[in-house]
This record gives structure tokens, C-alpha cells and sequence, in this order.
């Protein structure tokens, strides 16, 4: 409910401060006086965009503020999401600097015009002829036979189901897109990964090859320089060996002669024993030489092999295969894996749809249930509303699509007049009809759900008589639910308000300022005795006003 509306240095108004209570509040004034500059002010705090021409001095910052009571509004979530500190009586401030520049605040926090208009449209519904399409539009139309139908958890969890639905179809999507294209490539990668699998790599292999191809290339020179070796070191009398140990015989006889001596001694057998050792290894290594061509082959073939998978795949070492093998591996199994995720997916999405149809059916029945009431209760009030051939033509129908409202299409016909000629409300129905369309439905609305505050701007233009007093009627009794705000050139309408405002225009120092006040009975008898008659106002314009409020 919005209880006070501040405006500062906003088009003709200098400063205006006004409180609102519950029920209904009519704003009345003459042509030009500053009514729609009300509804600016408020577009303004509930999220319009601004620009300097808004402020009246624009040397000065254009503030508009408004207090509004959340408690019937469930709004906790809201501000919970939006990060948003909630009160049950939050203070929505805008502000337009000299520069241009916007600013919002909820409840002192700055806040994005998107976060702004996300609460303004959940505290302030404003109608006027020209914004009654909605009602023409299949979405608005389940809303509201929606509230008849007492679907709301079963809407709840289809829409839920329906978000887990697309999200399901295009992982799936996604997957089978990638299968395809892993697919193309699916033989030839499995070919390569093979080949490598199949070569058994070993990350220090081709080093060990390479020595091992090169002994057995040349084993007839190694074995014959081995063996020349052999018998330098070893020949009997003559050989290495035998001529070092006669010189270490020779030394050790003289060795005790001196320091020196015995070292050399110690030096001379330290030698021996390697050569000897050497000697050992020689022999060892020669007979375990053995001329093998087929070895050689199966090396030189092994070799070939891996050089060739290195060229193949453009790299220098048997590492760099090892990791292309395990990549394609990956690729391989991956693409395999796809098909048991998809089959997966197509599985769960099928258990999804299942509990979406079920849900749907509950839905589809309730709404069957709710369309007659909602077409005779739409019919009825629409008669009090001088539209009594005024008939509904409207049916649910179930649909294989899973739809955003449900599965099914509604199809609201309507015809103004006798013989049935129905058609959709967009082509068949004036502005004016839009307009107690939308009041009626707004009324039926009201004993339903918690509505915001609604705000009606002349939504009764080319209205009179007795029509004016049931529409005038219907809106009082929409005030028992919800605060209503009705600006309005009828008197009948005027009557009927608890609170009556009066816009108007007054100088001050040099310049024009708009007013708003709110006006006491003696002033309201007054003002709807001007609506009835004009300025001039007559004794009979006078009674009749009195009649008007008394009633």
C-alpha cells in the first residue's frame, strides 16, 4: 500500500507532500492541471527512465520518495534475492542530479533501475485505456483464470519441471551434437590409438634400441678389436699383464728402501689389479658377443616403427607418442561414453515428461472447473457495466506440447452483441470495452489474490449514468481488498471515494506550480457539484453532489 508520496523539483510541482490511507482515493482536477504529472512522479519510483527535463529547476536535483506498507505483499524472498534489506514499511527514493544523472535507493541502498521496476511492478498496477492490451494477450488471460483455478502449487511444480525439461534437452542436444561430430573422427582416431596401443612404448626404449642396433650392426669389428684386445693384455710372457707384473716384482723387491719406493709400489699394484680387472671384462664382453641377424632385424624393424610413428605424428621422442596415445584414448572412450549419456539423459528426460503430464492433467482440470465461473462472473459484472449482450466464448484443450502455462491452449473468444459473433478480444473489442474488460476482470481479481495497488487513469472516459455508478460501485468494492486510486472526471466515481484528492494550479512567485490537496466534505460537495454542472455552480449541482456522497 503506498501511505506517502514526497515530490521535489519535479516538472510544475515545487514540492508536494501528501499521506494515503487504504480503500479507495479518487483524484479528480481540471484538464491540464497536473494529474498526469502524478502518474510521472510514481513511473519515475517504480523504474521509468528519467532525463533532466524531468526536474523543474534543472540547476537543482529532482527527488521524488515514496512509503509504502509490505505486509500483505509476501515480499521477504523478493528482497532476499535482490540482497536487499526488507521492512514491512520500505521508503523507495529516486533521484535526478543537475547532471543528468539517475540514482534509486531501496530503503537507503542504491539499487539498479532493473531491481527497482522488479519492485514497483509488485506494489503499483497502473491502468489506463491505452494499457489495456494486456488483457488481449493469452499469457494474461491464464493468469487470471489461474486465480479462479486454486492450480497454484500444481503451476509451481510444472513450471519447475519445465525449466529441469529444457535444461535436460539441451544438455542432449549438446551431447548428440558433440557425438556427431566425435563421430566423424570416432574410426580414425581408434585406428591411430591402435596403432600406438599396439606399439607398446616405452619412454626410454628408442635410446636402448639405437645402442643395441648399433652393436649388432658392427659385431664382426667389435669382436675382433675386443679380441686384438684380449691378447695384448693377456698373451703369455709377452702380454700387458705379464710385463706389468714383472715390473711390479721388480719394485716390491726395493720397496723397503724408501717412502717413495712404496708408494710407487702401492701405485704399480693399483694398476695391475685394474688392468686386470679390465683384462676380466674384455674376455666377459667378447664371449658374450654373438653374431644374431635375425636380433638385428627385429631391432632394426622396431626402430623403423618408431621412427616412423614419430615422423607420423610429428614429434622427436617416444614420450611425446605416449601422450598423443593417452589423448586419443580419452577421445576414443569419450565418444564411446556419449552414447550411454545420451541414452542416460533421454532416459531421464522421459521420467520428466511423465511427471509433467501428470501434472498438467491436475492443472487442465482445475482450470475446466474455473472457466464457467470465470466466464459468468466476467458476463455478470460486464452487464452492471452497460455491456449486457456482452458473452465469452472460452475453452481449455490439451496439447502434446509442454507449454509454458501447461499443456494446453486457451481460447478466449468474446462478442459485444447479439447473434454470437465471436472473435478474438484484440480484434473484436473497442478501447472501451478493453477498458470495463479490464476493470471487471480486475475485480474479479480482487476476491481472489493480493493485488498491488491499483491506480485507474481515466479508465472511465465515455462512461455515464448508471454505468458510471456501477463501475463507481465495483471499484469501492475492489477497495475492501486492496487500496484503489481512481483519477476520474465522473462525479458518480468521485462520490464513492473515502478520500478525495483535487490536483490543481496555482501561481507562485512568478511561476506555475501544480497542487495536490486533500479535500474536506464541504470542499468534495463542492468540487462534484463542478463536475455536474461546471464552474458556475448551481443549487441543484450542489444538491445532487450532496445526494451523490451521501449515497
Amino acid at each position: 500500500m503506498l501511505k506517502g508520496l514526497s515530490i521535489n523539483n519535479f516538472a510544475l510541482i515545487e514540492q508536494l507532500q501528501v499521506s494515503f490511507d487504504s480503500g479507495l482515493t479518487n483524484i479528480t482536477g481540471e484538464t491540464g492541471a497536473g494529474k498526469s504529472l502524478l502518474l510521472g512522479a510514481l513511473g519515475l519510483l517504480l523504474g521509468k527512465r528519467a532525463d533532466l527535463s524531468s526536474s523543474k529547476d534543472s540547476t537543482t536535483k529532482c527527488i521524488i520518495e515514496g512509503v509504502f506498507s509490505l505486509g500483505k505483499y509476501n515480499l521477504v524472498t523478493f528482497f532476499e534475492e535482490q540482497e536487499l534489506d526488507y521492512e514491512e514499511e520500505t521508503i523507495i527514493r529516486r533521484e535526478i542530479l543537475p547532471s543528468g544523472k539517475s540514482r534509486a535507493f531501496i530503503n537507503d541502498t542504491p539499487v539498479t533501475l532493473q531491481s527497482l521496476a522488479a519492485l514497483g511492478g509488485r506494489l503499483i498496477d497502473i491502468h489506463s485505456q491505452h494499457q489495456t492490451l494486456d488483457v488481449t494477450t493469452n499469457e494474461f488471460q491464464f493468469q487470471v483464470l489461474d486465480a479462479l483455478s486454486g492450480a497454484e502449487r500444481e503451476i509451481e511444480s510444472y513450471k519447475r519441471g519445465l525449466v529441469l525439461l529444457k535444461q535436460k534437452e539441451k544438455e542432449v542436444a549438446t551431447l548428440r551434437q558433440n557425438q556427431e561430430e566425435f563421430t566423424k573422427e570416432f574410426e580414425y582416431n581408434s585406428f591411430l590409438y591402435k596403432e600406438l596401443e599396439e606399439a607398446k612404448l616405452k619412454t626410454e626404449e628408442l635410446q636402448e634400441l639405437e645402442e643395441l642396433y648399433e652393436t649388432l650392426n658392427n659385431i664382426e669389428e667389435i669382436q675382433e678389436r675386443l679380441s686384438g684386445a684380449v691378447s695384448l693384455l693377456n698373451t703369455e710372457e709377452v702380454g700387458i699383464s705379464d710385463q706389468l707384473h714383472t715390473v711390479k716384482s721388480n719394485v716390491s723387491r726395493i720397496a723397503s728402501f724408501s717412502k717413495a719406493l712404496k708408494e710407487l709400489e702401492a701405485r704399480i699394484e693399483s694398476v695391475y689389479i685394474e688392468l686386470d680387472d679390465i683384462g676380466g671384462t674384455l674376455h666377459t664382453e667378447l664371449e658374450s658377443l654373438e653374431a644374431d641377424p635375425g636380433k638385428l632385424q627385429e631391432v632394426s624393424q622396431r626402430l623403423e616403427l618408431l621412427n616412423t610413428l614419430q615422423a607420423k605424428h610429428g614429434v622427436s621422442s617416444i614420450a611425446a607418442l605416449i601422450a598423443i596415445r593417452d589423448e586419443l584414448e580419452e577421445k576414443v572412450q569419450k565418444t564411446a561414453s556419449l552414447t550411454t549419456d545420451i541414452e542416460s539423459l533421454d532416459q531421464e528426460i522421459e521420467k520428466i515428461k511423465t511427471k509433467l503430464d501428470k501434472v498438467a492433467l491436475l492443472i487442465h482440470g482445475k482450470r475446466k472447473k474455473a472457466l464457467p465461473k470465470l466466464v459468468k462472473e466476467l458476463e455478470t459484472i460486464l452487464s452492471d457495466l452497460g455491456m449486457a449482450n456482452a458473452t465469452f466464448k472460452a475453452a481449455v484443450t490439451m496439447e502434446e506440447a509442454y507449454l509454458a502455462n501447461g499443456k494446453e491452449v486457451l481460447e478466449f473468444l468474446f462478442s459485444a452483441n447479439k447473434g454470437g459473433n465471436y472473435g478474438l478480444l484484440k480484434k473484436v473489442a473497442s478501447g472501451g470495452e478493453l477498458s470495463r474488460i479490464m476493470i471487471a476482470i480486475k475485480a474479479i481479481l480482487s476476491r481472489y489474490t493480493q493485488l498491488p495497488t491499483i491506480i485507474f487513469d481515466e479508465i472511465d472516459t465515455g462512461v455515464s449514468g448508471e454505468v458510471a455508478h456501477k463501475m463507481a460501485d465495483l471499484m469501492k468494492a475492489m477497495s475492501e481488498n486492496l487500496q484503489v486510486f481512481s483519477i476520474t472526471h465522473l462525479p458518480q466515481i468521485a462520490a464513492k471515494g473515502a478520500h478525495h484528492y483535487k490536483v490543481f494550479k496555482e501561481d507562485s512567485k512568478n511561476t506555475t506550480v501544480t497542487q495536490l490537496k486533500l479535500l474536506s466534505k464541504e470542499e468534495r460537495v463542492k468540487e462534484i457539484a463542478e463536475m455536474i454542472g461546471g464552474k458556475d455552480i448551481s443549487e441543484a449541482a450542489l444538491s445532487h453532489a450532496a445526494s451523490l456522497l451521501d449515497h
